[in-house]
């Protein structure tokens, strides 16, 4: 009896080994481990990320778009000591509350605005919900609409390519930046027409805290090329940025902006035609550079403004009263992809999804640039493609 019992025991370990199977844990790992992935996957599709990091995995195009440069570390100047202090201030201070949150539209305008009668028309049952500021570079504009007469600030001329358009940006920002309701301020020109209604075009603005600003990497002739070494030290050449001036900017971005000197002044002095054997146009390039350093993950590196660069010609492509169609005007409003033409011997076309609160929406809301003779089928248009 004793002799079967130690037997028994003996065996014990054999058997307690045969149960543990370590053989099925493999499968059990493999499946969660896939599931994890599945899930990943599906997350990703559904709430597509901003980041370089989803771009590259999820994407097939050029991911330069959202390189973030590595800047050297040094000791700061006097200068820009100051002004990083102001600026952290300024992004770090709570917004300011509005009981009646407006959106400011800027118009930049040689003078009389051609779509005036189409703005109206936006803008009507809207009261108390917006401001509009006008700024006349030429002439004194003759208003047709209620909404636009007193509007204008006081102006002075501007040259294309120059300082003075930054000039007219900053002094636009600075009026509509003495009514405190004023949280998103739009920039357009006077060849500009809506896209979509006013209340999507409130919503799209007002319930997001980033500025609409196109900002991506040009290592062409007509974008790093503009760099000037004198810049150095406080921008440097990876900090050197292209994009289109129409931009829908928010509160404390816009405040920023028109207390910066610093950063302006190098592109006041270093970033102009004929300077160094470069043709640098500052409006191309002061605010997506200056943003994307002080606060690059408060900018959605792309305009909410339309602009038709695929002729590749020095001015974009303009739009004439024959082109004037609900197909064509639904097809703009409903575009979802950002895309953006380099000058790098590739000639690369960068492409981006339009994020929104992280979820892929339209991109645009405005658009340029339209002959005046396009106002009459706007009009008869307006009310039918805006619905989306």
């Amino acid at each position: 009896m004793l002799r079967a019992w130690q037997q028994s025991v003996k065996d014990m370990p054999v058997m307690s080994g045969l149960r543990k199977q370590p053989h099925l844990k493999r499968p059990l790992w493999i499946i969660i481990l896939v599931t994890f992935v599945i899930i990943f996957l599906i997350t990703a599709y559904v709430f597509p990320l901003s980041s370089s990091t989803a771009c590259y995995i999820f994407s097939s195009g050029d991911c330069s778009l959202y390189h973030q440069p590595s800047f050297r570390s040094r000791e700061l100047t006097d200068e820009e000591t100051v002004s990083h202090v102001v600026i952290r201030e300024i992004l770090n201070a709570p917004p300011i509350q509005s009981k009646n949150s407006k959106i400011a539209f800027l118009y930049l305008t040689p003078g009389t605005l051609p779509f005036e009668p189409l703005w109206d028309m936006f803008f009507r049952g809207h009261d108390g919900r917006f401001s509009v500021y006008v700024h006349a570079s030429r002439e004194k504009p003759v208003h047709s609409s209620d909404y636009f007469i007193g509007r204008d600030i006081r102006s002075e001329s501007v040259a294309w390519g120059k300082i003075s358009m930054v000039d007219a940006e900053r002094r636009l920002l600075a009026h509509a930046l003495l009514d405190p309701d004023n949280q998103q301020f739009v920039l357009l020109s006077d060849s500009c027409v809506p896209l979509h209604n006013f209340d999507y075009v409130y919503n799209y603005l007002i319930h997001t805290n980033v500025s609409f600003l196109d900002c991506f990497v040009d290592l062409g002739p007509h974008g790093t090329g503009r760099y000037s070494e004198r810049m150095m030290p406080e921008i440097e050449r990876a900090a050197f940025k292209k994009g289109s001036q129409w931009f829908s900017m928010k509160r404390q971005h816009a405040i920023i902006v028109t207390a910066d000197s610093l950063y302006y002044t190098k592109f006041r002095l270093y970033c102009k035609p004929n300077f160094e054997g470069r043709n640098c146009y500052a409006d191309e390039h002061y605010l997506p550079t200056f943003l994307n350093m002080i606060d690059p993950g408060g900018i959605a590196n792309r305009s909410v403004t339309y602009v038709d660069w695929s002729e590749g010609k020095w001015h974009p492509r303009s739009f004439r009263a024959q082109d004037i169609t609900f197909e064509f005007l639904k097809n703009l409003a409903s575009i979802d992809d950002s895309i953006h033409f380099t000058s790098d011997p590739k000639r690369r076309v960068v492409i981006g999804p339009c994020l929104w609160n992280n979820v892929k929406r339209p991109c645009y809301l405005f658009a340029r640039k339209f002959y005046p003779e396009t106002l009459n089928r706007m009009l008869i248009n307006f009310s039918n493609y805006t619905a989306l």
